[in-house]
């Protein structure tokens, strides 16, 4: 644990997931560094001492960050590599490296899995850049970005299969408005919180076409139960509880809250916008768009029974209309 104490964080990211986790990073008074790719950026930031982006509230000791706009010199110069990237466009951000993963720790505060390898973050930097699972760690739980801005309390949990490393890095982002656990369900961590958007695109869509809190608390709930089967098809855990913050709280957070892209994009398609026109107005990423594709063409091969997934790619994919396919759902889920 001392040793780890003298390890260098690089916050790899410069949205506003990764502005919040520098902020807590930050909260004990330490230094870090910072990759975001467009040297512009980090120039306000400098100038400005915010982030002119994304959370534009938060304001930073520039001091004590070391920013970066070449990811081959921010990888040389850190030990911890923090990526908070959308999940869509990881492997854009890393055609530029050349330099090795291999003796890093990696943090994956991404919450999506990787388009057209259909793999977790975990897996994919195993396969890809050859770092082994014990130097691994993923962040999860119910965590708005915008909330950590205003410094209310969130809970963290961190997922690792090194249990020295998850209980240093569990203490390291600990802090007066934010609380910390570890489990070792680093893969049921990582595909409920990419099934928690498909989830929240699905609440988002019934609002959209008006279905009321009735329903859309049956809709959660038939959610979690989805969660369920398909983590334990891919893996079964007895330490995983389903009803714990990072399962269940990420999925009620992001079904429900205003914070919440992908509840914004699925209400957009509810009230009859189409795909391409809700990713235009919103300007974000709505992670589940991509997740929804990924997690159906794994359960091709699993056949687990998940009639809310279905439905949401078929009206996001299939074009299906959104008031057909959730009547149909409505006599598949109690």
């Amino acid at each position: 644990m001392e040793q780890m104490k003298a390890k260098r964080i690089c916050i790899m990211g410069g949205g506003s997931w990764a502005t919040a986790l520098a902020k807590i990073t930050m909260s004990k008074g330490d230094k870090i560094n910072w990759y975001m790719r467009r040297p512009e950026q980090i120039e306000i930031f400098q100038r400005l001492g915010n982030n002119p982006s994304y959370l534009s509230s938060i304001r930073f000791d520039t001091k004590k960050i070391k920013f970066y706009a070449d990811i081959n010199l921010a990888v040389k110069n850190s030990d911890i590599l923090v990526f908070a990237t959308p999940s869509p466009f990881l492997k854009q951000h890393l055609q530029k490296l050349t330099r090795t993963l291999s003796n890093k720790i990696i943090v994956s505060a991404i919450k999506g899995i990787v388009p057209d390898e259909n793999m977790i973050i975990n897996d994919y930097f195993q396969k890809f850049y050859g770092v082994k699972q014990e130097n691994i760690a993923i962040i999860a739980g119910p965590c708005h970005a915008e909330e950590v801005a205003l410094e209310r309390l969130s809970y963290l949990t961190i997922a690792c299969a090194n249990n020295e490393l998850g209980t240093y890095l569990a203490e390291r982002l600990s802090c007066s408005f934010l609380k910390t656990s570890i489990t070792s369900d680093i893969n049921g961590i990582e595909y409920s919180s990419v099934l928690k958007n498909v989830y929240a695109i699905a609440v988002g869509i019934c609002h959209g076409l008006k279905y009321g809190d009735n329903f859309q608390a049956v809709l959660i709930s038939n959610s979690i139960r989805e969660i369920n089967r398909f983590v334990d098809a891919i893996e079964r855990n007895n330490e995983r509880n389903t009803q714990d913050s990072a399962y269940l709280g990420d999925l009620i957070v992001t079904a429900h809250s205003r914070f919440s892209r992908n509840r914004t994009f699925g209400t957009m398609i509810g009230k009859g916008y189409s795909v391409k026109t809700s990713q235009l107005e919103m300007e974000m990423i709505a992670e589940g768009y991509y997740g929804t594709k990924c997690i159906k063409e794994i359960n091709d091969t699993l056949n687990v029974d998940m009639p809310i997934l279905d439905a949401v790619y078929n009206i996001l994919y299939e074009r299906i209309a959104p008031t057909i396919e959730i009547k149909l759902l409505t006599e598949k889920i109690r």
